[in-house]
């Protein structure tokens, strides 16, 4: 009895099988594996801040490709020989594209992409390329100055907690306090540099200091939000950046400059996935919907945020540089020097080289 039990079974089991045709039997065993894609985070995630940002572009990947895709990050990975290791740990282990969104992150990127010719990498505010290395940024420096017009309405006198004197974060400081004297020509603007992206006890320490020294608005270039809840606690304004970030300053906040990094990320895996992926320079900003102010907080007139997004609305129509002169007066350094003659403008290139602090600005780029 038992052994027609275990043929009665075996039919079933070949009864069953002779269902499958060989063309389903045939996709199982040719269905490709996911690309494995990498991402590696300068600092811990958290709920808001740089991090949080390229986190929503991983997951906005992950959302769009499905099960075509496996991604990963590594967070809180100093730059330097730890991110080298890093990122050529992710290759080796079969990540076919990485992206690594830090500005120290390039000369290691750049390393191990030479060691993995066949593997992608995506070296996010650098600016050295290689045939299986591509740059983005985004002009972070545009959201900057649309903040600076809302803080310019608000205040006076402002502080900027700032990470390295770096182009990147120069153009911010400089587009802020453009922004800040065009509706508020007084206004003038005082900085602080830390040495490094992000360190909370030392970010909140030097928003203390700005803010015991007059400073009615905040600005940051860091990776925390430390600079925020030191804005909240004091009953100070500040500017959020990188994300929304009125969760920790509900009172504090004016509008948040914030990066979106979904859409760049998905067509970039997309096209290693179509085999179609190219090297490149991406520097998009307002117009290409890589950053926008938004989540303006409670203490903003209406008319201050409407000034505002009508101002974002002719910068996505290419209707308002940042960095040009108007027509009967040139911008000057804080040193007096005339840096955009009157009636012109500043090239890619002038902008990606800056290496000066305009007029209103307090403080040099030498830390």
């Amino acid at each position: 009895m038992y052994k027609n039990l275990v043929t009665r079974r075996a039919l079933c089991v070949l009864a069953v099988a002779s269902f499958l045709s060989p063309l389903s039997i045939t996709r199982a065993q040719t269905s490709p594996p996911p690309l494995k894609v990498g991402f590696v985070y300068v600092a811990p995630l958290t709920d808001a801040g740089w991090v949080r940002q390229h986190e929503q572009g991983r997951l906005a990947v992950q959302a769009a490709l499905g099960n075509r895709v496996e991604t990963r990050y590594v967070e809180n990975v100093p730059e330097g020989a730890d991110a080298e290791r890093v990122i050529r740990d992710l290759a080796q282990q079969g990540h076919r594209i990485i992206f690594t969104p830090s500005f120290g992150y390039m000369e290691p990127t750049l390393k191990v992409a030479r060691e993995f010719p066949d593997v992608k990498f995506e070296s996010v505010t650098g600016y050295k390329t290689a045939p299986n290395v591509a740059t983005a940024n985004a002009r972070y420096y545009e959201g900057r100055y649309l903040a600076g017009v809302a803080a310019g309405r608000m205040a006076t006198q402002a502080g900027y907690v700032a990470g390295f004197p770096i182009p990147e974060v120069i153009q911010g400081i400089n587009a802020f306090t453009l922004g800040m004297r065009s509706v508020n020509p007084r206004a003038t603007v005082k900085v602080v540099w830390l040495g490094e992206w992000f360190n909370p006890p030392r970010e909140r320490d030097a928003a203390m200091t700005l803010m015991n020294q007059g400073a009615e608005v905040l600005a940051f270039h860091t990776g925390s939000t430390a600079v925020m809840t030191a804005a909240q606690e004091r009953g100070k304004l500040a500017v959020a950046y990188h994300s929304d970030m009125r969760k920790v300053a509900p009172d504090a906040q004016v509008v948040a400059v914030t990066h979106l990094w979904g859409d760049y990320y998905t067509r970039r895996v997309q096209a290693v996935l179509d085999g179609t992926w190219q090297s490149g320079r991406v520097w998009g900003g307002v117009k290409d919907g890589m950053i926008r102010v938004d989540a303006f907080g409670s203490k903003v007139p209406a008319a201050v945020r409407d000034e505002v997004l009508a101002r974002q609305a002719d910068m996505a129509a290419g209707r308002w540089p940042v960095f040009a002169a108007a027509r009967t007066a040139p911008v000057r350094d804080n040193q007096g020097k005339t840096v955009i003659e009157a009636g012109q403008g500043l090239s890619d290139a002038q902008i990606l080289g800056m290496n000066w602090l305009v007029e209103g600005v307090q403080g040099s780029v030498d830390r």
